[in-house]
């Protein structure tokens, strides 16, 4: 196996000097140097083949022992040296301090066809910023982070990779719910890949400490390696970075909204500088249309993390990363001219996204309230959000009457649809048709650039708890399919219609499949 190692981030930013794996506080340093945990049993459950040929391996690599020892952590890549990354954060709105690659080794970089990769070990062992976990994974989160990376990869939104999946063969101690009940659960290791893991995190630990000279390495160093299209590193560039970063952050926003994806722990350390999503722990998609829904058991109470405000946090979030670059620019203005952007840029984009999803190529005046009237109608009934909007696009302009019957499939009550619902659905209805006349979409193409946006096929918890609980004993057959069915969620795939589904009653609050906590 042959890889083009090229590794920067471990060359051109400062080590830790301290070489002992001890949880400490790590000051004046971007990272520390760290093995992984040698695995008792490495077993390779599933691996992204494509993923494997973009980032230059080829097929006979995959199969080889070097590609299993080396990706559950058992050897290390000749001449690199594996670290895990220091960085701080604010955690549900409060400043948490040092936190840190607390379960995540980041093994090398490798350049291939020049696209940089990194890779990363997660449930690799314990490293300086695990505080008080092991450092290790379980099969459950494991699953729940490989599946997801790829779905939301080929859903077309930013994020993180996932190169493959691996049983360690070790049994890992977990509180599933933090309620006390402990019990022993498979270990598993998911290599991450991606151009860089950077968070806001890593800007806001050396902003926090004063560490100024640091900071303005790792801030040369990302717009070096990540965005050398704004020019050598100056007050202005540092500037432009940022409203790059922005840009890429509210993009990333708008595809989750999109999509009805909710992250569930949108804290600054799991922000990715690149605007990707990153750290998939109590995530979920929307099941009933609710502004109000956190896939988070610790976000139950307050829900911070709520779909509806997703991007509020982004904003907030941005906010304390315009902070921690304020020391190398030392003006404000430039920093909330951008952040009062980001608030009309969303109103513009969502909106645009907004109309996308119901087949409109122009934006109208009146498009807005269309938009609001039908939020009104999903959220007065529980109503799929995804069956919801793919259904649509099989609407017969002039048939506002027949609306209701062609989006049925998209109620969990149908039987329970009172008049004043019916009534509210058929003027939405009215409304609409109204709407698409202004159109030049014949019925078919409109159909066709709908079902580009709204996607068929999208990794509902249930469907993941599904295939955790086959893994759990030894079968895991459903996590190939689920991954196959994956790789095209906005194609029909007649065969696989069993997964176009609202989810099933036993679902709705089953552990798992509804809310979910941080080791998730």
């Amino acid at each position: 196996m042959h890889l083009n190692i090229l590794d920067t981030y471990n060359k051109e930013l400062p080590p830790d000097d301290n070489s002992e794996n001890t949880r400490r506080q790590v000051f004046e340093a971007g990272y520390s140097y760290v093995r992984p945990l040698i695995p008792s049993n490495p077993v390779l459950i599933h691996l992204s083949k494509q993923l494997a040929k973009d980032i230059g391996l080829e097929v006979k690599d995959l199969t080889s022992k070097e590609f299993l020892e080396i990706f559950s952590g058992t050897t290390v890549y000749p001449n690199t040296k594996p670290y895990a990354m220091a960085y701080a954060g604010h955690q549900f709105g409060n400043w948490a301090g040092q936190l840190g690659d607390g379960r995540a080794i980041n093994l090398f970089e490798a350049n291939h066809n020049n696209n940089q990769w990194a890779f990363q070990l997660k449930g690799a062992g314990k490293t300086p910023y695990s505080r008080q976990g092991d450092g290790l994974a379980v099969l459950r989160s494991s699953i729940r982070e490989y599946l997801c990376s790829e779905a939301m990869y080929h859903l077309g939104v930013p994020t993180t990779r996932a190169l493959s999946l691996m049983l360690s063969g070790d049994d890992v101690l977990r509180d599933m719910l933090y309620d006390g009940n402990s019990a022993y659960e498979k270990g598993a290791i998911v290599c991450r890949v991606a151009p860089t893991f950077i968070r806001f995190g890593n800007f806001e630990l050396f902003a926090s400490r004063q560490d100024f000279k640091n900071l303005k390495k790792l801030t040369d160093y990302t717009i070096r390696h990540f965005f050398p299209h704004l020019g050598n590193p100056c007050k202005a560039v540092y500037v432009e970075l940022f409203r790059e970063v922005t840009l890429r952050t509210l993009d990333m926003i708008i595809h989750w909204q999109r999509v009805g994806f909710v992250h569930g722990v949108m804290n600054t350390d799991n922000m990715s500088i690149l605007g990707l999503t990153i750290d998939y722990g109590p995530y979920g998609w929307l099941e009933g249309f609710d502004f109000g829904w956190t896939p988070n058991t610790t976000d139950r109470q307050n829900k911070r993390y709520r779909f509806g405000n997703q991007p509020n946090i982004g904003l907030w979030n941005l906010l304390q990363l315009a902070n921690a670059l304020y020391p190398l620019v030392e003006e404000e203005e430039p920093f909330e001219s951008i952040l009062k952007s980001y608030q009309t840029d969303f109103e513009r984009k969502s909106l645009e996204m907004m109309c996308s999803k119901l087949g409109l190529q122009t934006i109208k005046e009146s498009d807005l309230k269309l938009i609001t009237l039908l939020e009104d109608c999903l959220l007065a009934e529980e109503t799929d959000m995804t069956i919801f909007f793919r259904l649509l696009s099989n609407y017969k302009m002039g048939e506002p009457m027949n609306g209701i019957s062609i989006i049925k499939d998209a109620f969990y009550n149908l039987d329970q649809l009172n008049d004043d619902a019916i009534g509210h659905w058929n003027n939405w209805f009215l409304e609409y048709d109204k709407r698409l006349q202004l159109e030049s979409l014949t019925k078919i193409d409109r159909k066709k650039v709908m079902n580009l946006v709204n996607p068929k096929y999208v990794l509902r918890n249930y469907m993941a708890q599904l295939a955790i609980d086959n893994a759990d004993k030894g079968d895991y057959g459903l996590i190939h399919e689920l991954f196959d069915l994956l790789k095209h969620p906005y194609d029909e795939q007649s065969s696989k219609e069993k997964w176009f589904a609202k989810r099933p009653e036993w679902a709705r609050h089953k552990v798992g499949c509804s809310m979910l906590s941080c080791s998730s």
